[in-house]
């Protein structure tokens, strides 16, 4: 009979939830709130929605908690049980999971309780008070302020340089470790100028420093290298890691983009040393600063590099909610380095961030517009300073109005034009269809109901283009010879605040389909407060926030990945996890004085660059020392420099610099080096990549298109990152394909090409001269007399080779190649210089 009675309580449930109020009782019965309903929360609710709990952003201690409800929404609606979540809960309702989970349910009678009071208005006192809760893990070392250190006394205080040194001097002491010695010169100058550049010195810094005795000689090496315009090109692809920069839009299609403006903005802002804070604000909201300046706007692109999905049948809204996640994910992780990411389904199970909380941080930015399909989606006009003076901005709006008059003449022709382009899609051969722009290929290969807006878009613009198109709809004449006189100016996509504001609602599971409570912007209650100028917090303010010096997260984050970079692990080695779960700092004073000297120095970049260069720590050797094997295997001690792998890019940039192909220019539009045929095969749509023939093939390596779908591989192999979300810490891998592409990939013989040019059309002397100078040019040191016999040995080996096999050697040397050199002594020492450039120590920062 088990049956028969679930039945029967089930029907009293139905009966409960669906008989009006008015035919259930004329008068509910008294309900004593304090002695009845609050103990029976308490002893079935309280353990996961009580005091120190809040399962789902839920307490269930006091009557205006319930009011207030979770993240679902208000737990009760006095007078309507019915509507009351908590009722539902508990009696299990259709797609509700009954409450509690575990344990002893309430009976029938509780239920019914609990009923009648929701239905008599959920009374409580007035004067009914919340116990405060505190938040887990408030404690934590990195949410307490950044208070300033004294720099602790040390009994080696001759080798303290700065006040770096005393920190990290005074726990080799407490450990009985001794520091290594300084580097010599030449290590330095190539550590620095790797370091603060991206490039190898050259031959002639390298003499002009050694010959340098004058005190300060090291200092002022230091400021000619922070002073280069390489310095932002360094540090701005750094920074390119976490905004996640690439060309294209990512998914399957992979579409280009135009966003280079940001990658300038960024190398600009640094090199001219735009505080910090200036610099978060700007990328974050510089569209919602007073009267922003065209580079506010640009800085704006730092959010625009989310990925945008064109496939066809897609939900617009589903990809716009995936942005902003994004959009919260790299906001949290770049500057306050936690995993915020963890919060978006449910409350983070380590740190003190909730659901809650998670979108309120959303919130900031659900009301920015960038869909590629909204017709206000904000890509601006970038003009030089030139186009400004010229008045051709002017120019342009004047030209846009007409062709906008001369537009809506043609929408009486719209179904004619779709007609005439379909006719003409249907009558092209497979001849003509290949001497397509791949992007119309693609379009006219499908058929019209499965083409994507942008598929449409690309196809509708080239059909007006076309010359009988414009014969045959005379407008469409009239408007190609506006366009023609229309000034071109390079774009870029930026952020906007969109002019209707959306609201945000906890999302179920993380499930956007799911809406729950309603949040306003906010910050997570264990850091400070924001503080906002109007009723409702902006993108503004919360870019304020994030640089306000009571903040004790920014400035630690940010002075670790500095760290990090100079000394191949950060003080915290989870550089992107200072949560509960990630590592403690392994010298706390010293990371909370590099904070707090940070934001006293303004938040100048170069000036802690400085600092920590100019530091004994950072000059100390880097050979290896077996004595600390055992004590300090990893290096957390820094009683030496570390070894480092360098980046992908600076290892294509230190072979363009020592083959002197280097094209030094800064800035511009992504370029396309020499990469092997088939990278497209595997994608969607094949990419279009005209390799360069000039100057431009021999750009640094952050010039290079850079496509989602498929990176290129001569970078992906030295583990450049994933673009398609942020990344605050490389991979460094050892494997056998690195060394195979530094030997046969055609850039690097190229590179091996043009150092071998350099030396044999540079050096008028002996093999030895000659060697020496590749050797110099690579590795920046003099060869010892057993590296010199050993590549003398080798050359002479490969004369012999090629002095046999002519063919051969005309294959390996420049098609250019000048008749004052024979051949296979060109081979011979594009051989040896192809060695010069596998090296080990050619692609290692000591």
């Amino acid at each position: 009979m088990k049956w028969l009675s679930a039945v029967a309580f089930a029907v009293v449930g139905w009966l409960f939830v669906t008989i009006p109020l008015g035919h259930a009782a004329e008068s509910p019965p008294e309900v004593d709130y304090a002695g009845q309903i609050k103990p029976l929360l308490a002893a079935h609710c309280g353990a996961c929605h009580g005091v120190q709990k809040q399962q789902s952003g839920l307490r269930t201690d006091t009557a205006a908690a319930l009011l207030a409800g979770g993240n679902s929404g208000p737990a009760i609606v006095p007078h309507k049980p019915q509507e009351s979540l908590l009722l539902q809960a508990l009696t299990g309702a259709e797609g509700v999971t009954q409450m509690p989970p575990e344990g002893k349910r309430l009976t029938a009678g509780q239920v019914e309780l609990l009923r009648q009071w929701i239905a008599r208005g959920a009374p409580a006192p007035a004067d009914e008070i919340a116990e405060a809760s505190e938040t887990k893990h408030r404690d934590h070392w990195s949410f307490q302020p950044v208070v300033r250190p004294e720099p602790p006394a040390v009994r080696q205080a001759d080798r303290v340089r700065n006040p770096i040194d005393a920190f990290i001097l005074a726990r080799l002491e407490k450990e009985g470790v001794v520091p290594a010695p300084e580097a010599d010169r030449v290590t330095l100058i190539r550590r620095l100028s790797l370091d603060l550049r991206g490039l190898p010195p050259s031959p002639a810094e390298v003499d002009e420093f050694l010959t340098d005795s004058r005190e300060g000689a090291y200092e002022r090496l230091v400021d000619r290298m922070l002073a280069s315009p390489h310095y932002g090109e360094r540090w701005g692809r750094q920074w390119l890691d976490q905004a996640r920069y690439a060309d294209s839009n990512g998914f399957t299609r992979d579409m280009a983009r135009t966003i280079w403006s940001y990658r300038d903005w960024v190398i600009n802002a640094l090199n001219r040393d735009l505080p910090f804070d200036q610099f978060t604000i700007e990328q974050i909201a510089g569209d919602l600063l007073p009267e922003p300046t065209l580079d506010q706007l640009v800085a704006t692109g730092f959010h625009r590099n989310t990925l945008i999905n064109e496939e066809g049948g897609t939900d617009p809204e589903q990809f716009r909610v995936e942005a902003v996640i994004d959009r919260v994910n790299t906001t949290g992780a770049v500057f306050l380095g936690l995993t915020v990411a963890c919060a978006q389904c449910h409350d983070h199970k380590f740190d003190p961030i909730s659901q809650r909380e998670y979108y309120q941080l959303y919130a900031f930015f659900n009301n920015t517009v960038f869909e590629p399909r909204d017709p206000y989606a904000p890509i601006i006009d970038v003009p030089t300073p030139e186009q400004i003076a010229a008045g051709e901005p002017e120019k342009k709006e004047r030209i846009l109005r007409e062709i906008a008059g001369k537009e809506a003449k043609l929408a009486g022709l719209t179904a004619e034009i779709s007609a005439a382009r379909e006719a003409w899609v249907k009558s092209l051969t497979e001849e003509q269809k290949q001497k397509l722009p791949f992007n119309i290929l693609n379009a006219v290969n499908l058929p019209e109901k499965d083409r994507s807006a942008q598929h449409t878009r690309d196809l509708e613009a080239y059909f007006r283009g076309l010359e009988e198109t414009r014969k045959q709809f005379p407008p469409l004449e009239e408007i190609a010879a506006l366009k023609a006189a229309e000034p071109k100016f390079v774009t870029t996509m930026v952020t906007f605040e969109a002019k209707e504001s959306r609201e945000t609602f906890v999302q179920i599971r993380g499930d956007f389909l799911r809406p729950g409570a309603r949040v306003s912007p906010g910050v997570p209650a264990v850091l400070p407060p924001l503080q906002s100028a109007g009723a409702t917090p902006t993108r503004l303010d919360l870019a304020r926030w994030l640089v306000d010096p009571r903040n004790p997260l920014t400035p630690r984050v940010m002075m670790n990945r500095l760290w990090q970079k100079y000394f191949g692990q950060g003080l915290v080695e989870t550089e992107n996890d200072f949560g509960t779960q990630g590592s403690s700092p392994t010298h706390p004073e010293l990371l909370d004085w590099l904070a707090a000297e940070f934001v006293d120095r303004g938040w100048s970049l170069k000036a802690m660059h400085k600092t920590i260069v100019m530091s004994a720590t950072y000059r100390q050797s880097s050979h290896h020392r077996p004595e600390l094997d055992e004590i300090d295997p990893n290096n957390k001690l820094l009683a030496r420099q570390s070894r480092i792998r360098l980046d992908a890019e600076l290892i294509r940039d230190s072979a363009l610099a020592a083959s002197g192909l280097l094209n030094p220019e800064i800035g511009g539009p992504s370029v396309y080096p020499p990469q092997p045929e088939g990278v497209f095969d595997f994608t969607q749509d094949r990419k279009p990549w005209k390799t360069e023939t000039g100057g431009d093939r021999y750009r640094r390596g952050m010039y290079t298109y850079l496509w989602r779908s498929s990176p290129y591989p001569a970078m992906t192999v030295f583990d450049f990152p994933d673009a398609n979300i942020t990344c605050t810490r490389r991979n460094r891998s050892n494997t056998p394909l690195q060394s195979l592409t530094l030997a046969n990939d055609l850039t690097f013989v190229e590179f091996a090409q043009g150092l071998a040019m350099r030396v044999l059309q540079e050096v008028d002397g002996s093999d030895s001269d000659r060697l020496t100078r590749a050797f110099r040019l690579c590795l920046a040191r003099e060869p010892s007399s057993v590296e010199l016999a050993r590549l003398a040995a080798l050359l002479d080996q490969q004369r012999q080779s090629y002095t046999g096999a002519i063919e051969d050697a005309r294959k390996l040397v420049p098609n250019d190649l000048p008749a004052t050199l024979a051949a296979p002594e060109t081979a011979a020492w594009i051989a040896t210089c192809r060695v010069l450039l596998n090296l080990d120590e050619f692609i290692t920062r000591e």
